[in-house]
Parts: structure tokens; sequence; C-alpha cells
């Protein structure tokens, strides 16, 4: 038995190989240039789907993952307790964080005893996969539908706190993030989480 016999009968799959001779038009390749071209001339009269990017752009869905957002609460709170299971959960390892115990002078700050010091997200590393959002318990972190624009510089990636924060006077709508679960959850203020 030769060796070709014995993949055929252990895969079912082989194959004969045959050395066909090429025809005169086969060695000039005449028809695959032909086939080439009418490929090509198809195209022409098909419908764009180019978008002329800073004339036309097209509708980002509420959904996206873009730039993230660090929440504050009603009372303009930091929500984030620097508990690191964003950190954690995050894949690409792109969040650092310090924490650091809240002083009395700066109960209107934050929310809890301790909070982030330093907190840091590496926009270059990130592949926006929302796990940070998914493992945070205080609902602080989430992704917004905001592009991240593009930079020189790999120093301005490193989104801290300053680009981070929720400012007090414009609120990030997150509704759109969470399941119908989630929110018919938050409404039951039993719950130790929702106070």
């Amino acid at each position: 038995m030769t060796e070709n016999q014995n993949i055929k009968s252990f895969t079912n799959r082989g194959k004969v190989v045959s050395n066909k001779k090429m025809t005169f038009l086969e060695k000039i390749y005449f028809p695959a240039i032909l086939h080439g071209l009418y490929i090509t001339f198809s195209h022409f009269f098909k419908k764009k789907v180019t978008v002329q990017y800073p004339e036309v752009k097209k509708p980002i869905p509420e959904v996206y993952r873009g730039k993230h957002v660090l929440k504050r609460d009603d009372e303009g709170k930091e929500r984030c307790t620097a508990c690191g299971l964003c950190a954690l959960a995050c894949p690409a390892e792109a969040i650092t964080m310090i924490a650091a115990e809240r002083k009395a002078d700066e109960m209107h700050l934050y929310r809890e005893e301790k909070y982030a010091r330093v907190y840091e997200i590496n926009m270059l590393r990130c592949i926006f996969c929302g796990m940070c959002e998914e493992a945070c318990p205080k609902e602080a972190i989430f992704l917004t539908n905001e592009i991240i624009s593009a930079d020189y510089q790999r120093n301005d990636f490193i989104f801290g706190k300053d680009r981070l924060l929720e400012p007090l006077d414009k609120r990030t709508d997150i509704s759109m993030r969470q399941t119908k679960e989630v929110l018919e959850f938050k409404k039951d203020k039993n719950q130790t989480h929702n106070n």
C-alpha cells in the first residue's frame, strides 16, 4: 500500500492530482485577463459604498462602545470606590488605579470612604469590550457612543480622571447601555445597591 492510499483510507478525503497540460490560450493567460477586466468594469456600474467622511457622517448607534465615562451619583459625588474589579476584568490590562482614603473635608466629592485617587485608561491598549462596565458593582464606568479622536502623541491617549469624569453640568445618558432588567432592578429601593 502506498502512502497516498494510506492517507485516502484514513481521511476519506484523498484527491488525485493530475498534471494536465495547458492549452495555448491558458499559457498566454488571455482568458484570465478578460475575466479580470470583466470584473473590474462591472464594478463601474454598481452603487458606491464609500462614504465621503467629513461631509457625510454615518449615524452612530446608541450602543456603540466608544469613550469611557466615570459617572457621578445624583448628588454629584464620584461613584467609583476603587474596588479594582474593572481593572481585574479588563482583558487588555488597560486600566490603572490607585486608591486613597477620603478625608473629612472631601465628603462632598466622594460617595464612599475609599475612592480612586488615580484612575487611568490607556486607550491605545483598550479593546472597547465593555468588560469594565459589566464588572463594576457601583455602575461607575460606562462606555459612551462618543468616538475618540486621533492624535499624534501616545501620551495623549492615556485618559485620566480629568478626561473621564462626568462633568456636573453635562450629565451623560447611559440608559441605552442598560438592559430592561437592570433598570427594573434599580427601581427597587429595598436593594442595598440602589441606596
